[in-house]
C-alpha cells in the first residue's frame, strides 16, 4: 500500500464545515475513505492511497470515482445517493460545499435509518427470511438487467478469475504465520488453482448463458439497510475497478451468503442461495458456490490485513481487524475443503496448561475455549469471579462439571465447522471426557492433539499462591490439587505430549509447535 500526502480529514472537518445545522457528527475511516456522519446526510470521501488493484492518488482520480460511485450505485438506490460535491478552503476554514477552487471531492448521501442496517440486524440476532425474501426480490431483476457484453464476459474466464485470485495469495503473503498459518495459506490457494484447472467446461457455459453480469462487488451485509420490511437499500458497489465488480453473478451472491455464514446463520445463507436459484432459475450457480464463497471470504481476509496495518487508526481497530481477517481465512478455508485441528492442553490444576495454552495461541491463529470460563458462563458469572470451593463442590460439583464439559465439546464442534483450529484447556482428570472429545472428533476426520502438562508439587504450590494475586479465571487451591492429583486417571488411551513445564517456556512453545503442526 502506498498513501500520498493524505490530509487526515477526521481532524480537520467539523460541524462548522457544513452547509447546515446538525445535531450529530461523526467521521470514520475506513482503509480507503473518510466518512462524515450527519443527522440527515453522509459524505464520503476517499484517501489518496494506491493499493495496487486501486488508485486514488490524484485528484483528478478521486473526483472521477466520485462520480462513478454515485451513477453505478443509483441502478439500485437511485434516490440515496444525490450527488458530488466539492471541498473548499475559505477564509482560514475547510466547507463541504460552497463556491471557490475544490481542494478535494466528496459522495453526497442521504443517511440511511442505522435500526435498519443489516450487519446490525444480524448482531441483535433480529434477521428473518422475510429480510432475505426482499433482498432476492430486488437482486433477481437487477441481475437480469444489468448490463453484459463481450468486454464483460472476460471477466468470467479462468484467465480472468485467476489474476484476482493470484493477487490476492500475492498481496497476503506477508500475513501468513501470523494472521492464518502457512498450512491453511497453502491448502486455500492449492483448492482455488485445482478448482480452476478441472472446471473450465462450467465457468465457459456460465459465460454462454449470460451470468457474467456488471454487478455490484462488494454485496454484504454492512451495505445492505432496510426500511423495515417495505424496502431494502443495496448500495455502496465497488467503482474502483471493474475487475471487481463485473463477473459472475454467482460471486456477487456468495459473497452475501458467505457473510451469513460469518455471522453464524447457515439456514439463512441456505434459504438466500435457494431462493435466489428459485427465482431466478439460475440453478448452474451451486457448482460454482463454493469456490466464489472461498474466493469472497478470502478478500475480507485480506481487507482485514490492510485494515491492521493502517496506522491511521486505534490500536484496538487495528486489533479488531486482525482477529476479523483471522475468522474469514478460516472461513475460507471451510469452503476449500480443510480439515481443522484442535489442540487440548490438560492437567491438573497449576500444572500449566493455561499459561501454555495461551502462549502458544500468541504465535498461531486459533479459538481457545477454557473449562474455566466456559462453567462460569454456565452458570451466569463473570470469567474473573472467584469461588473457592473444597474438591467436587458448589460450582465443581460432578453434575456442573459435565455440563461444563459437554458445552465445551458443543462449542468445539461449532467452531470446527466453520474452519477454525482449537484450543481447549481443561484438566480432563476422567477418562470419559477424553474418549467422548477423542471419538466425536475422529468421526469428523479430526484427530486431536493431547499436550499433558504436569509439574512438581512445590512447583505447583508456588504458582497457585502466586496467582491468588492475578487476574486469572481459575479458583483451584493447592488443597483441590492435592485432591485432583489423587483422584486422576492417567491417560493410556490418548496419544499424548507429555511437558514438565518448570523446563524453559521456549522450549516448551518449541515442542508444542512440532507436535501440534497447526
Amino acid at each position: 500500500m502506498h498513501q500520498f500526502g493524505e490530509i487526515n480529514w477526521s481532524q480537520i472537518l467539523t460541524k462548522e464545515s457544513l452547509p447546515f445545522t446538525t445535531e450529530h457528527f461523526a467521521i470514520i475511516q475506513t482503509h480507503i475513505s473518510y466518512v462524515i456522519i450527519t443527522d440527515k446526510i453522509v459524505y464520503k470521501i476517499k484517501k489518496s492511497v494506491d493499493f495496487g488493484f486501486l488508485d486514488f492518488t490524484t485528484l483528478e482520480k478521486r473526483k472521477y470515482f466520485c462520480e462513478r460511485e454515485v451513477i453505478l450505485n443509483r441502478r439500485l438506490c437511485g434516490d440515496l445517493y444525490i450527488g458530488v460535491i466539492p471541498i473548499i478552503f475559505k477564509d482560514g476554514k475547510y466547507f463541504l460545499e460552497g463556491e471557490g477552487t475544490p481542494l478535494e471531492y466528496a459522495v453526497k448521501m442521504r443517511r440511511l435509518p442505522e435500526e435498519g442496517m443489516m450487519r446490525r440486524l444480524l448482531q441483535e440476532n433480529s434477521l428473518t427470511e422475510k429480510h432475505i425474501d426482499l433482498i432476492v426480490d430486488t437482486l433477481v431483476p437487477f441481475y437480469k438487467s444489468a448490463e453484459t457484453n463481450e468486454q464483460i464476459n472476460y471477466y468470467g474466464t479462468i484467465e480472468a478469475i485467476k489474476f484476482n485470485t493470484d493477487e490476492n495469495f500475492i498481496q497476503t503473503k506477508d500475513f501468513v504465520g501470523k494472521l492464518l498459518t502457512k498450512r491453511k495459506y497453502e491448502h486455500i490457494v492449492s483448492y482455488t488453482d485445482n478448482f480452476l484447472k478441472n472446471n473450465r467446461k462450467i465457468f465457459d457455459e456460465r459465460i454462454k448463458l449470460g451470468y457474467i453480469r456488471d454487478g455490484h462487488g462488494d454485496l454484504y451485509s454492512a451495505n445492505i439497510c432496510f426500511d423495515n420490511l417495505k424496502r431494502v437499500y443495496i448500495f455502496d458497489c465497488i467503482e474502483f475497478n471493474d475487475r471487481f465488480r463485473c463477473g459472475d453473478v454467482a460471486s456477487d451472491l456468495a459473497f452475501l451468503a458467505m457473510d451469513l455464514d460469518y455471522y453464524r446463520k447457515p439456514n439463512l445463507s441456505k434459504y438466500f442461495t435457494e431462493s435466489y436459484v428459485k427465482k431466478s432459475g439460475d440453478g448452474g450457480l451451486v457448482e460454482v458456490l463454493d469456490f466464489y464463497k472461498c474466493y469472497r471470504a478470502y478478500v475480507r481476509g485480506k481487507i482485514g490485513c490492510f485494515t491492521s496495518v493502517d496506522e491511521a487508526l486505534s490500536l484496538d481497530e487495528r486489533m479488531l481487524a486482525e482477529e476479523t481477517a483471522k475468522r474469514y481465512f478460516d472461513l475460507a478455508f471451510h469452503y476449500a475443503g480443510g480439515t481443522p485441528k484442535v489442540a487440548i492442553f490438560m492437567g491438573l490444576s497449576g500444572t500449566g496448561k493455561t499459561f501454555l495454552a495461551k502462549k502458544f495461541l500468541e504465535k498461531t491463529p486459533g479459538v481457545y475455549i477454557s473449562s474455566d470460563i466456559t462453567r462460569k458462563e454456565l452458570l451466569g458469572l463473570t470469567p474473573f469471579e472467584h469461588h473457592y470451593e473444597e474438591f467436587e463442590r458448589g460450582i465443581y460439583s460432578p453434575e456442573i462439571t459435565e455440563k461444563t464439559y459437554l458445552k465445551m465439546l458443543e462449542k468445539v464442534l461449532e467452531e470446527i465447522s466453520y474452519g477454525r483450529d482449537v484450543v481447549v484447556d481443561a484438566t480432563f482428570r476422567e477418562r470419559r471426557f477424553r474418549e467422548l472429545f477423542e471419538s466425536k472428533l475422529r468421526e469428523l476426520g479430526i484427530y486431536p492433539q493431547w499436550i499433558l502438562c504436569v509439574a512438581p508439587d512445590e512447583v505447583v504450590k508456588e504458582r497457585i499462591e502466586r496467582r491468588k494475586g492475578e487476574i486469572t479465571a481459575s479458583d483451584a487451591l493447592y488443597n483441590v490439587y492435592l485432591a485432583q492429583k489423587a483422584r486422576f486417571e492417567e491417560p493410556q488411551e490418548v496419544t499424548l505430549l507429555k511437558l514438565d513445564t518448570s523446563r524453559p517456556v521456549e522450549k516448551l512453545l518449541k515442542e508444542i509447535e512440532d507436535f501440534v503442526q497447526f
